[in-house]
């Protein structure tokens, strides 16, 4: 039976961050966008510093109209966004449409104020200037990369432990699991022991929000329901200091839950499984 004092230890362990150096910029995905892009990108640095833009424009647009479409890009934007600006005559539409036609690309330019930044030389290589959005805009892929630094780092555990397991499983592989209804879950792991099915979730919360709340019940109502098919048990390896923001509800999946671990006292939970296997 879980004490309070047990909850209470629970969270004094949990860590501020679980990210590493390579968490906050995956400079192979920034450097491939970029690869792809590069030769349009070089074709454009024709505009930089060019006083007559009309002119120019005009003159690579004869030589390859396609090299606009990368433009976009610019103002950190990508197409597949879908994102929609105003134009001069006050009609909403896709900013890809710009591109157009080379009035289009003139008016984009100008309103924009990439004109200004190419006229003044503010920008002196398109190239470089994309890494560096680039690089912006892959920190909006922070939290996902989040979610997988924990998984992960659990499967390093696991995998040092020589604990076999697999990873991103769903509840319509055991048929016994047809207690949980019609809606099919993923589980971030299965292990498999001589008289245990552990069907465990991972995740690691930094910051508060109203999720770990919802996290919170929809473990605290799923774990009976696994708990109560023979031989299958739900775990639960959850950390962060987010959770100091979301105690209450915590806590009491805490003690509906059995096996709730943190990465601390997840060599706990290994120690059970390696006396199974």
């Amino acid at each position: 039976m879980k004490q309070k004092e047990d909850f209470e230890r629970f969270m004094s362990q949990l860590k501020e961050t679980n990210a590493s150096l390579d968490f906050f910029c995956d400079f192979e995905k920034i450097s491939r966008n970029v690869r792809q892009i590069a030769m349009k990108l070089n074709q454009l640095n024709y505009l930089i510093g060019q006083y007559d833009m009309e002119t120019a424009v005009n003159e690579l647009w004869r030589e390859n109209p396609s090299v606009f479409n990368v433009l976009d890009i610019l103002i950190a934007v990508r197409t597949s966004d879908g994102k929609k600006a105003i134009n001069r005559r006050g009609e909403v539409q896709m900013i890809q449409r710009f591109f157009d036609s080379p009035e289009g690309v003139l008016e984009y330019l100008n309103d924009t104020g990439l004109q200004m930044l190419f006229q003044n030389r503010q920008v002196t290589n398109l190239v470089d200037f994309v890494f560096g959005v680039e690089t912006g805009l892959d920190t909006n892929a922070r939290k996902n990369r989040s979610g997988h630094i924990m998984e992960n780092t659990v499967a390093a555990i696991l995998r040092s432990e020589k604990i076999p397991y697999k990873q991103e499983v769903y509840s319509t592989d055991y048929p016994p699991l047809y207690v949980l209804g019609e809606d099919i879950k993923r589980f971030d792991f299965v292990i498999t022991t001589k008289t245990t099915t552990y069907l465990v979730e991972v995740n690691f919360y930094s910051g508060g929000g109203s999720k770990l709340n919802e996290v919170a019940r929809a473990y605290s109502e799923l774990a009976p329901k696994i708990n109560a098919v023979k031989g299958f048990e739900f775990v639960w390896i959850t950390d962060g200091q987010g959770w100091l923001s979301a105690k209450n509800k915590l806590e009491e999946a805490f003690y509906v839950i059995p096996k709730v671990f943190n990465l601390t006292t997840i060599y706990d939970f290994v120690k059970t499984i390696k006396l199974e296997l």
